[in-house]
């Protein structure tokens, strides 16, 4: 009884893989559906190791800070939580005090793009 337990916990542990693993069609759709949220991530890699503020991606991505913030933090319909760059954690946030962000890609960031130019 004790080996089946054994079986089919690693069975599950399988099927659900890590959350990193589950992450990555959602991250990969995120980009797609939204060019504001690609162009984000394109910049920030760009400029990696660096960081960047709000206005500073809003300008070099041609668009508002607004929208940098929707796609980065999500915002209301437009820019679902969910599918925000954030929470799909290829973006990174670093506060520096006086209410100043600042953002980075992450790796999983780099490689999910690496994933859409490979597809491409």
């Amino acid at each position: 009884m004790r080996n089946i337990r054994w079986m089919v916990g690693m069975h599950n542990e399988m099927e659900i893989g890590s959350p990193r693993e589950l992450k990555r069609p959602l991250a990969v759709r995120a980009l797609r559906r939204s060019n504001v949220r690609k162009k984000i991530a394109e910049y920030l890699s760009d400029i990696s190791p660096n960081y960047s503020y709000t206005a500073e991606i809003a300008y070099h991505v041609r668009t508002t800070p607004s929208n940098v913030i929707g796609a980065i933090r999500g915002m209301e319909e437009r820019y679902k939580e969910d599918e925000s760059l954030l929470t799909l954690e290829i973006v990174q946030e670093k506060s520096c005090g006086n209410n100043v962000r600042l953002y980075g890609i992450t790796d999983f960031g780099k490689e999910m793009l690496q994933t859409m130019k490979d597809r491409t």
